[in-house]
């Protein structure tokens, strides 16, 4: 089977350890990215977990349910403006700083 290589940059401390960790299982990085690869193919997915940051709606179920189960009072329609607006106003803080 014809063989192709493959280039990955990595920190170089994540190498070393990553390197030493290969030895101790006796095989090489090669042999590990292969194993790596062969399980991707074979179950068709990444054989771990990958998560992002959570979405606008996961944030705002997370806030509702923390609400439902707070004993604190409703927010009447201006103050959850006044959040609103106070929220906008770091945000807009955040981007000028970038």
């Amino acid at each position: 089977m014809a063989q192709s290589a493959v280039t990955v940059r990595l920190d170089s401390e994540l190498k070393s350890q990553f390197d030493a960790l290969c030895e101790q299982f006796g095989m090489s990085v090669n042999t590990a990215f292969n194993i790596f690869v062969k399980a991707v193919i074979r179950s068709r997915s990444i054989p771990f977990t990958i998560k992002g940051s959570p979405s606008a709606l996961d944030l705002f179920m997370q806030q509702r349910n923390a609400a439902e189960l707070s004993k604190e009072r409703e927010l009447s329609l201006d103050e959850i403006n006044e959040e609103i607006r106070a929220a906008r106003k770091e945000l807009r803080k955040k981007k000028a700083k970038v």
